[in-house]
This record gives C-alpha cells, structure tokens and sequence, in this order.
C-alpha cells in the first residue's frame, strides 16, 4: 500500500447534503479521483442540476433523493447504490440543516428538524452501511461536524448542539467499528461561502465581523473541505480514526467568537 496513494479508483462513494456546497465539492473531488458516486439530497430539483453538470464527462454518478432522517429512505437509497455500484467504501454524512438564533429561543420543531438531519441523519446512514462495510472488513465513514460544536456560538445554538453530538457520535462509530477495519473521522469546517453560511458569508464575502478572528482572513472555498475529505478515505490517512480535524483558518487559535451579543 502506497503510503501516498489518494486514488479512489474501484471505490463507491456515498455522499449525503450533495446538491450544493461542500457537498457538490465533495461529489466532484471524488469523481475526479477515480470513484462511484452516489449523490445523496432532499432537493431533487437542484440534485439534478448538479448530476448533470458532474457527468459532464460521463463519470460514474447516482443520484438518490432521499430524505436521510426517515429509516425506510436510507434503507432503500443504499440498496440502490449497493444495486448500482455492487457495493460501498465510503460514507459521508454531510447533510446539514441550520437554524440561526439563541438556543433558548429555538422553537421546538426547529430544534428537532436540526437534529432529525444533522445527527439522525447521519446515525441512520451510518447504521445502513455498517454490515456492508464489517463483512468486508474494511470502509470510510466520514461525519461533517462543525467549528459551531467546538467553539462557543451565541447566534447558532441548535446547530452548534447538534454539531457537538456529531463529534461525539464519530468517536463512538470510530471506537465501535475500528476491529473491521473500518475507520470514522470528522471534519470541523470553519466559515466557509457556502448557503449554508449565510449569516456569515454575503455574496461571497465575509462579514466584517469575522475578518477579525480568522487569521488567513478569508471564509474557505467549498473544495477546501473536499480535498481534506478525499485525504481521510484515502491510504494516506490509513491510521487515522476517531478524530475530528479542525479545517478553520485559524480561527479556533484567535480566542474571540464573532457573535458576542443574544439577539
């Protein structure tokens, strides 16, 4: 094994929260490597668009609308893929949903939808490929957290609840899965221009109050989250589980947080 092989050829990748974002980075840097695809997301309007504009060179892709917080969904979207593809080797839980505001002020059914996607979603996702990836004695299970569940974040409450958990339950699936062989990272991405970030990311630009406390000064391209994905489910990262790696620009050294006041 080639301590310095980042080659996804003849490996099926699933990928969830594809349609856009480091999602749609994601699906592109794994195609271009070499692997399957299947292209997991609720939007099948904007999943679509995306398809088609990846298969641009006739790549091997699928895409599965599923909703990944409902069992019977995830059961059937893998056996698709197994279906499609013959089998999985990597799994990234990277469908997100965010809700921005105080934690205290988060509506019930806002709180539920948070975590019905953010950590259910990836539990059950987690849970569909488990016995495919153990009898093989061998997978990727890759969990998109979030700086939100690391540092303290006063306008981003739930998500940064649910974010934690994710990290949490990595380092469960981690130390449950590691004698098959199988081995479970986290990604913690810092402000990246993305949808997702829009509170903090107008237009393509970083909010004024953000350029204070990441010292490279810049929100991350999506496909900075890719290329970091495409490293822990390659041999490179061959002994690396159960951790979380902090992808934010320097933020988490500056000891400030950007939303210092309750709204």
């Amino acid at each position: 094994m080639s301590t310095y092989n980042f080659s996804m050829q003849n490996k099926v990748a699933i990928i969830t929260g594809a349609a856009r974002g480091i999602g749609k980075a994601m699906v592109r840097a794994f195609l271009e490597a070499g692997a399957a695809v299947a292209a997991i997301d609720l939007d099948g309007t904007v999943l679509e668009k995306t398809v088609n504009e990846l298969n641009a060179e006739d790549r091997r892709i699928l895409k599965v609308v599923t909703d990944i917080s409902v069992k019977n969904q995830v059961e059937k979207m893998v056996a698709e893929v197994v279906d499609s593809f013959g089998t999985v080797d990597i799994l990234i839980n990277n469908a997100a949903r965010q809700i921005w505001g105080p934690l205290l002020k988060t509506k019930e059914d806002g709180w539920d939808s948070i975590f019905d996607i953010n950590v259910k979603g990836g539990f059950l996702c987690a849970q569909a490929v488990r016995d495919i990836m153990v009898n093989k004695r061998s997978g990727i299970i890759i969990n998109l957290a979030s700086m939100a569940g690391i540092l303290l974040d006063r306008n981003n409450g739930a998500y940064a609840a649910s974010k934690a958990a994710v990290i949490q339950m990595s380092r469960a699936m981690a130390g449950e899965l590691a004698p098959y062989g199988i081995r479970v990272n986290t990604i913690a991405p810092g402000i990246t221009d993305t949808r997702l970030a829009y509170g903090a990311v107008v237009d393509g630009e970083l909010d004024a109050r953000f350029k204070g406390i990441i010292p490279l000064g810049r929100a991350a391209e999506p496909g900075e989250m890719a290329s970091v994905a495409l490293f822990l489910a390659s041999d490179a990262a061959s002994y690396i589980t159960g951790t979380t790696v902090i992808v934010d620009g320097g933020m988490s050294i500056s000891g400030m947080n950007a939303n210092t006041t309750d709204s």
